[in-house]
């Protein structure tokens, strides 16, 4: 009885299935092979412990209208030691052009430098930061009274009617 009941099964599964490929004559019948236990053991074996977690994306700060009046941040240290650097390895060293190289061989100066040798350049960047602030503070001052704010009237490029 067991292999009657199994035989009928199989023969409603294929007549379901031979009517369901007259219908869509088009479309191919694709078999799919079930995965046996062993390959699921390994499967979970081989699977990473923690899942990667996707990180939100950041979004990007839209940047207002830059003020061309607004005072630039000055250079650091390093900066004013890369120019007197650069001039002296070009003229030791002139058949090398590459800025790649220029600034491997600075970087490694720089990082070589006792902090005597550095506060020669520490000095230069300190004043020219408290330059740098005070004409941020004055910025500051005319911008809150008002007086930086541009018009139309004073713009360069007048349009002609």
């Amino acid at each position: 009885m067991a292999k009657k009941a199994t035989e009928k099964s199989k023969n409603s599964q294929s007549s379901s299935a031979s009517s369901a490929s007259e219908t869509a004559s088009n479309q191919k019948m694709v078999l799919r092979k079930r995965p046996s236990q062993q390959s699921i053991v390994a499967s979970e074996k081989e699977e990473k412990p923690y899942p990667a977690k996707k990180l939100p994306m950041k979004k990007k700060k839209k940047h207002g209208k830059l003020d061309p009046k607004k005072p630039k941040k000055p250079p650091t240290a390093f900066f004013y030691f890369l120019e007197d650097f650069r001039k002296e390895f070009q003229e030791q060293n002139p058949d090398i052009k590459s800025m790649r190289d220029i600034g491997k061989a600075c970087g490694e100066k720089w990082k070589t430098m006792t902090y005597e040798d550095k506060v020669k350049y520490y000095d230069i960047a300190t004043e020219k930061r408290a330059e740098f602030d005070s004409a941020m503070a004055d910025y500051i001052k005319r911008k809150e009274s008002g007086e930086s704010q541009d018009t139309e009237d004073d713009s360069e490029f007048d349009e002609y009617d």
